[in-house]
């Protein structure tokens, strides 16, 4: 009797002890040799498989483990595991335990591209060719028509003025790719995905919320753009708001597209880049501006005599370039390339061909844009209505002649009369070349548009959604206000949509870049590729920048809807405005604390207001912690 009370003891003992050692983290699961044999085990909580990825020198996700997990639980690894390594510590169980595996891929899910393994010193081309791709992609967000009529209208009110802010959007738009390229490559996990795991609930929903306006906005300006190539391209005989219900059905023509392969998928887009150099490129060739002005306008960086309208401009090619969106997508991309994590010189290796990539993209794309600019600054600047009648009426181009008044009120350029324009120029020829160009803008950024939409909804909310409902969803938001603007009112409507959906772009902004700042500038999450001093000044800057000039062009727009509008609906127009500006800054002050926090300002910490409800990024797990060299490439 009394042996058998001692066994009974001595068997509770040792469940105690392989209790607290799983609480201290020493073993993963109870020791089986201290269970009753004749006893049956206890179910195990239901778990579900994950998918998983290799991290940078063995973080959350290796190739040698396998991970379970359960709701609400930090990783489960099975004791024969627990060998080979050691659970991380997680600090980001207190803000919800949310450390779950990555999505299903939705633009790599069925192959990766392998990086061939070969000598290079300094630079390979074969390598340079396996890791294209992402970039092109990325790129297609700043030559979608948005982007082209945001040219065409600067080069209208402000000649050659506005290029040095073209070429400085690029340059930046090619800095902060490069940092979402970079978070991705790391970790391997994209933006929407890192915001998941470190950042709390409502933040994170406000911040999805806010991604989907800037995706809504841009699939309708791609609408909007097809729908104008279309009615280009029939001579008038498909109407616009037919044009806009179309893109229903090209859209999910080109959702199947990826299933014949990665590889292929990428080459079209690259024929669509190439459709729009040599469109573009044609107009440019044939109207002939002066290189010196151009050159001037390049590098000057000065706009003498301009008005708030080149001012509004101005922003609006910051807005069209550098799309908050574009920073999910492009840190998703990366991860179709297979690169191995677990060695710190194949990830400086994929962030050196990866950056190199986004350099020969953007620098095409900008050429693309240089092109319109100039075309329509030489072509249109300070032109009167009455100048460009009389130039359709001597070449006899009746569709000018039809659509412009003879009078001497300045002439106004957007998608659909620059197109006319350039027919009363140059031919009809030259229109079809314009209206193709727009329509592969528009299909080539619809496609992006959708990859980015299904990384925000899978990263965010960790919601898997079937493609086509993800894209009837998104397109049917975008298409209800569209078609009723193109159904019930003019064209000319629409271009006054495109120009308040570039300002909404620019608006948006702050709630992508600061984010990708902040993570990439986390050593606990990137390690030695953690940003550089020059990285951090320069996105910094421009994200104040971005957030400082959207305040000013709110009031601009609050001042002019009070002065146009009864005096007895100004106080709830001002009221209802200014606190969704007070919303604003306090969700932007919120992420540059975060920021700051990440970029090594932890005595903000201290105050027991941000420690409760900002913190910053604190998910050790996610990254390496045992060096903090700076990477400034």
């Amino acid at each position: 009797m009394d042996n058998t009370s001692d066994d009974k003891l001595t068997r509770a003992s040792a469940q105690v002890a392989d209790l607290l050692a799983i609480l201290d983290g020493d073993v993963p699961v109870p020791s089986t040799s201290s269970q009753n044999q004749s006893e049956p085990p206890s179910p195990a909580p239901e778990i579900e498989p994950i998918p998983h990825e290799n991290n940078l020198l063995g973080g959350l996700y290796d190739d040698n483990i396998s991970h379970t997990r359960r709701e609400d639980s930090p990783l489960i690894i099975s004791q024969e595991d627990n060998a080979r390594t050691e659970i991380p510590e997680n600090d980001s169980l207190r803000r919800g335990n949310r450390l779950q595996g990555p999505p299903i891929d939705t633009y790599f899910s069925d192959e990766r591209i392998q990086i061939p393994d070969v000598e290079d010193k300094i630079f390979s081309f074969r390598k340079l060719w396996a890791f294209a791709g992402p970039g092109f992609l990325m790129s297609i967000a700043f030559l979608d028509p948005g982007n082209i009529e945001s040219d065409l209208q600067a080069g209208n009110i402000a000649r050659y003025k506005l290029l040095w802010v073209l070429l400085s959007a690029t340059v930046l738009g090619l800095v902060m790719q490069s940092l979402s390229a970079r978070l991705g490559v790391v970790t391997g996990l994209h933006l929407a995905e890192m915001c998941y795991r470190q950042f709390n609930t409502v933040p994170r929903i406000l911040l999805w919320i806010m991604t989907e306006i800037a995706i809504i906005g841009s699939d309708m300006q791609e609408v909007i753009g097809t729908a104008i190539a279309l009615y280009l391209l029939t001579s008038k005989m498909l109407p616009i708001w037919a044009g806009v219900l179309i893109t229903i059905l090209d859209t999910f023509t080109f959702l199947f597209l990826d299933k014949y392969g990665l590889r292929k998928l990428e080459l079209l887009f690259g024929f669509f880049i190439t459709v729009m150099a040599l469109t573009f490129g044609y107009e440019y060739v044939v109207s002939a501006p002066p290189q010196d002005e151009v050159i001037k306008g390049l590098f000057i960086p000065w706009c003498s005599n301009c008005d708030r309208n080149a001012l509004l401009q101005a922003v609006g090619i910051i807005g069209a370039n550098i799309q908050p969106h574009n920073l999910y997508l492009h840190s998703a991309l990366v991860k179709s390339r297979d690169i191995n994590r677990t060695e710190p010189s194949k990830v400086r290796e994929a962030n050196k061909y990866f950056f190199t990539e986004a350099a020969i993209a953007l620098f095409i794309s900008f050429l693309i844009n240089l092109f319109v600019m100039a075309v329509f600054a030489y072509g249109l600047f300070d032109k009167t209505n009455a100048d460009v009648y009389e130039l359709c009426a001597k070449h006899n181009f009746t569709m000018g002649t039809d659509l412009f008044p003879n009078n001497n009120n300045t002439f106004t350029a957007d998608l659909y009369n620059g197109g006319i324009f350039l027919g009363c120029s140059f031919g009809f020829v030259a229109m079809i070349i314009w209206a193709i160009g727009i329509l592969a803008a528009g299909q080539s950024s619809t496609m992006t548009g959708t990859y980015a939409g299904q990384f925000a909804m899978e990263g965010f909310l960790n919601l898997q959604w079937p493609r086509w409902k993800r894209v009837l969803l998104t397109r049917s938001i975008a298409i209800v206000p569209t078609f009723f603007v193109a159904f019930f009112t003019s064209i000319d409507k629409m271009t006054d949509m495109n120009d308040t959906l570039n300002v909404l772009m620019s608006l948006q902004l702050p709630f992508a870049a600061l984010p990708t700042i902040a993570f990439t500038s986390n050593a606990r999450i990137m390690g030695e590729f953690k940003n550089g001093r020059f990285y951090n000044f320069v996105a910094t800057v421009l994200s104040l920048f971005v957030i400082t000039i959207n305040i000013y062009l709110v009031s601009l727009t609050v001042s002019d809807i009070v002065r146009d509008d009864v005096p007895s609906t100004r106080k709830l127009i001002i009221a209802f405005v200014a606190i969704i500006a007070m919303l604003y800054v306090i969700f932007c002050l919120y992420l540059i604390i975060y920021l700051a926090i990440g970029m090594g300002a932890t005595s903000l910490n201290k105050i027991s207001f941000i420690a409760k409800y900002i913190g910053g990024p604190v998910d050790r797990s996610l990254g390496i912690e045992n060096t903090t060299t700076e990477c400034n490439s």
